[in-house]
């Protein structure tokens, strides 16, 4: 596993789930995983990435002499996001969904007034038809690339399917 690829995860903690809902990022020092505690939190991490690496110490009263908080193992689905992901523009919702058979995933954007965005040529037609959002957004606020699933995946999804999972 190359680490400083791996830097910035999501994680998938429950397999039944195609949503993620559990977001880690790895330290840039001593590689362990620390637990995001909320999904704005990971995007700022996410979006500045490469200029201001994550680090243990940015996390109140942790260091790298701590244990990891969770393990990347194949207990759970772990995407790797590439680093430097914009933040989501404010309102929006960016979604990302595993496919069912666990190996890809999907990227939507929930807009405020309930459409769905699910490509990048999406994007323009919808400020075209909603003039108002162009004043707050525009098309580089978005980014419709998908994580990496991990090889471990593909296992805890075996696991789950051969459970009955669906």
């Amino acid at each position: 596993m190359e680490k400083d690829q791996h830097s910035n995860c999501k994680s998938e903690s429950k397999i039944g789930s195609n949503y993620v809902n559990l977001w880690s990022a790895q330290c840039g020092e001593c590689f362990k995983w620390r637990l995001i505690p909320t999904e704005e939190e990971f995007e700022n991490i996410r979006s500045k990435f490469t200029e201001d690496p994550f680090v243990c110490s940015k996390i109140p009263n942790i260091c790298c002499n701590d244990p990891a908080e969770i393990e990347c193992d194949n207990t759970r689905i772990w995407a790797i996001h590439k680093p430097n992901t914009p933040k989501t523009p404010t309102g929006f919702k960016r979604r990302v969904k595993l496919r069912k058979q666990f190996n890809r995933a999907d990227c939507y954007y929930d807009t405020p007034n309930g459409k769905i965005l699910r490509s990048i040529t999406d994007v323009p037609k919808f400020l075209d038809k909603y003039p108002e959002y162009k004043k707050k957004v525009s098309v580089e606020d978005f980014c419709f690339s998908i994580p990496k699933i991990m090889g471990s995946t593909r296992y805890a999804a075996k696991k789950h399917m051969s459970c009955g999972g669906s």
